[in-house]
This record gives C-alpha cells, sequence and structure tokens, in this order.
C-alpha cells in the first residue's frame, strides 16, 4: 500500500534501533490508514452462498451457515482467506485467532472439523469479545451485560470525587454521558432487546445510582434503547441496499411498513425452523464474527416481536413528518 521507501527505527529512552526501508504498509495513526486498507481488501469477499465476510476496518469477520453436516463451503472458504492474505502480503496472527460455533440442535451431539490455519489449529471458544460486545455461544448477553456493568460501576467513583469538589451540576451530566452512558449503551441495539430482565436491571442501577451522585434525572436505558431502534430502522427502510431492508414489507394499500414478525401464524404449525449451526472464526487481523440467529415463529431474523413495540411511534412520527 505503501511505495514511498519510508525509513522507520523505534526508539526505547536514548536507545534507536537501525533504520529499516518500509516498501509497503501503511503509518500507524496516519489519518488515511484506515481508508487506504479498506481499499486494500476491497476485494477480499465471499465465495459461497452459505458464507459471508464483514469488514470493519482491520477486523474482518467470517461466518459459515452449516446444513446438513457440510462443512465443506465454511471451510473451503477459511482455505480461501488464508491463500488470498499470503497473495497480498498479509500476516494472520493465528494464536489470536478464535472459532465460535453457534448450534441449537438439541436431537444429537455434532462433532465438527477443526479449523486449520498455516497448519495450525484455530482454538475453539465458547465466548469472545467482538468489537466491544461479548458473544455468547448460546447467543445469551448476561456475559457481556455484567461486564458492561463492572466497568460502569469503576467509573462512578471518578463521578463521586467530582462531586465532591463541588462542580456543577451540568459538568457532572456531561462527565456521565461521556464516560458512563457511552459505555452502558454501546452497540446497545444490538443486544438489550434480547437481554433478561436480570440484566437490564443490572444496567439500570448504575443509572440511578448515578442518579443520586448527580442529583439530576437521567434517561433510562430504555428509553436511549428505543430511540436508537426507531432511528436504525427508519435508516433501514430509506436504504433498500440495507440487508435488513428485506425485514420490512409494506402494509395493504399504504406505504407504510409491516412490522417485522407480527403476521398472522398459520394453524397446524408449532416450532421453528432455525438454520442448525452458524460457525465463525476471528482474528483481530482478518477474522472476527457476526452472528445472526435464525427465523423463529413469531421472530424476525432472531429479533423477537416484543423489541417492535416501538413500532407504534414510529408508524405515527412517519406520518407526521409526511408532507401533505
Amino acid at each position: 500500500m505503501d511505495n514511498t521507501d519510508r525509513p522507520q527505527s523505534v526508539r526505547v529512552g536514548n536507545c534507536a534501533s537501525s533504520t529499516l526501508t518500509l516498501s509497503t504498509g501503511a503509518p500507524q495513526g496516519c489519518v488515511l490508514s484506515p481508508l487506504l486498507y479498506s481499499l486494500y481488501t476491497y476485494d477480499c469477499t465471499a465465495t459461497s452462498s452459505s458464507t459471508i465476510i464483514v469488514k470493519f476496518a482491520d477486523d474482518t469477520v467470517v461466518v459459515g451457515l452449516i446444513s446438513d453436516n457440510n462443512e465443506r463451503a465454511y471451510l473451503v472458504e477459511i482455505k480461501h482467506l488464508e491463500n488470498w492474505c499470503q497473495e497480498n502480503n498479509l500476516l494472520l496472527n493465528i494464536s489470536k485467532t478464535k472459532e465460535l460455533i453457534v448450534d441449537f440442535s438439541k436431537k444429537q451431539e455434532r462433532h465438527y472439523q477443526p479449523v486449520r490455519i498455516n497448519g495450525t489449529t484455530v482454538e475453539r471458544v465458547d465466548s469472545f469479545r467482538y468489537l466491544g460486545v461479548h458473544i455468547s455461544q448460546d447467543l445469551s448477553w448476561s456475559r457481556n451485560t455484567n461486564s458492561l456493568a463492572k466497568k460502569a460501576r469503576q467509573r462512578l467513583y471518578h463521578l463521586r470525587c467530582l462531586r465532591d469538589f463541588r462542580l456543577p451540576s451540568k459538568v457532572l451530566w456531561n462527565f456521565y454521558t461521556c464516560t458512563i452512558e457511552s459505555i452502558l449503551t454501546g452497540n446497545i441495539t444490538a443486544w438489550f432487546g434480547n437481554s433478561t430482565k436480570q440484566n437490564r436491571q443490572a444496567l439500570q442501577r448504575v443509572v440511578r445510582s448515578a442518579e443520586r451522585i448527580t442529583h439530576t434525572e437521567l434517561p433510562d436505558l430504555q428509553t436511549i434503547y428505543y430511540k436508537r431502534y426507531q432511528t436504525k430502522a427508519r435508516r433501514i427502510v430509506k436504504d433498500p441496499t440495507h440487508p435488513n431492508n428485506r425485514l420490512f414489507s409494506l402494509l395493504r394499500n399504504t406505504d407504510r411498513p409491516r412490522m417485522p414478525g407480527k403476521g398472522k401464524k398459520k394453524k397446524g404449525k408449532k416450532g421453528s425452523q432455525r438454520p442448525p449451526t452458524a460457525r465463525a472464526a476471528r482474528s483481530p487481523v482478518f477474522l472476527g464474527t457476526l452472528l445472526t440467529p435464525g427465523v423463529e415463529a413469531g421472530q424476525s431474523d432472531g429479533i423477537s416481536a416484543d423489541d417492535w413495540d416501538w413500532y407504534n411511534d414510529f408508524q405515527s412520527s412517519e406520518s407526521d413528518s409526511v408532507d401533505p
């Protein structure tokens, strides 16, 4: 990506290493580095309809859907990525690469082939942290919410110190918003709707503690979740190229989208049809995970119908904003 023959050396105290000329790569901290990396990896795409690759800066995700115990497409995709990285001078940190399997099948225990990269077996885990969110193999969010609550409670100490210095309430509110609320609401639209009541209460207790410290009323997490959900839903509805735009269908004789998961259930059909297995491998450099639960009765792509209670407000607000 860089052919400027930039010299580089490392200095620690009064000691400096010898100079090394760089002919490839992008300098760390450069404003253009993320953009250049995205352009460089633009052609790194999935080769199968049952696998997807999601890239976020230098975090790249490969997800494979395994049906009828056929892992071939997923393993071939991993091999393809391995070859692509070798051809494009990208080194894989296999020690930090993890594999996560999500399997909701209850009929029988299944055994999956281990993933190997450059002859090294990739470690299989039941949970890992990706883009600030802890993802578990059962797609529960207890570990994620516990981590957020612990981290936010640690920030309450600093908020109490500022209060003891008799700083204005406005300053305390700004500190809470920047250092505590930002932690509690990180990627909230991805996990809050499917978290348990106990998990939500644990997070809300942190908010109430901050209210007692600042002596001001703070927005509860449920309100923040609904507002951000509405904003995201509007963007999805207005963007026909968005992958989740298909979740919305128009109501009969109107131009309003139908709420996902609220259709009538057909009689005589019970249970659900969920993709049996989602399998993913992850590394901070080239592999990651992005898991989507299967479609279940009363749900749409793993999104509970209860998560769409805000939709009546969404429809009314949309109708109010329509020009006559």
